[in-house]
């Protein structure tokens, strides 16, 4: 049995909802069951924004994550908000070009991704949600790379097809991006 509790939490625009329905697709592409539960203020984009999502080998009894095995810092106030959160030996993955400060927890794995400046050394500065995604699939046994194509093609709407390949590019990026 296996269960992962994630919350990936930002301001609006940086995709925080659209990369925990990703992961939710990718689980249901698993065959998992999966929870999506989204949660953001009233100004929406540049507001803060969270979202919970549950990965699991059974049925899942509620959305609600106290304890997170992994947390996604996009912003401070984020990490500031869910760092003390994260499971003892959980992970924490931060935003290192946006936050301005060092994980306080020793107990946690940290790994500081600048995702920002990585998704514009790609071609996209808008998608540094995607180089997260792709560090949380290289460092947890929670999603498989060969199933992201399958869920991003459910989640990006027709009319924005055209971007499957650079979040796809910029994805990969993230994957391959050595924290050390």
């Amino acid at each position: 049995m296996s269960t992962t509790k994630i919350v990936i939490a930002g301001f609006g625009g940086q995709g925080i909802l659209f990369t925990g329905k990703l992961m939710a697709y990718q689980g249901l592409i698993d065959g998992k069951f999966v929870s999506w539960l989204p949660s953001y203020g009233p100004e929406m984009r540049g507001g803060t924004c969270n979202c919970s999502v549950i990965v699991s080998d059974e049925p899942i009894g509620s959305p609600i994550i106290d304890n997170p095995d992994i947390v996604i810092a996009m912003n401070r106030p984020s990490l500031d908000k869910y760092e003390p959160t994260v499971a003892k030996g959980g992970k924490l993955f931060i935003e290192s070009s946006l936050i301005d400060r060092k994980a306080e927890r020793d107990d946690v794995n940290v790994f500081y991704v600048p995702a920002a400046q990585i998704a514009d050394e790609n071609g996209d500065n808008r998608l540094g949600n995607m180089v997260i995604h792709g560090k949380v699939m290289k460092e947890s046994d929670c999603f498989r790379f060969d199933t992201v194509m399958k869920a991003m093609e459910k989640v990006i709407s027709a009319r924005h097809r055209d971007l499957l390949d650079i979040n796809m590019k910029i994805l990969k990026a993230g994957y391959d991006y050595d924290c050390k």
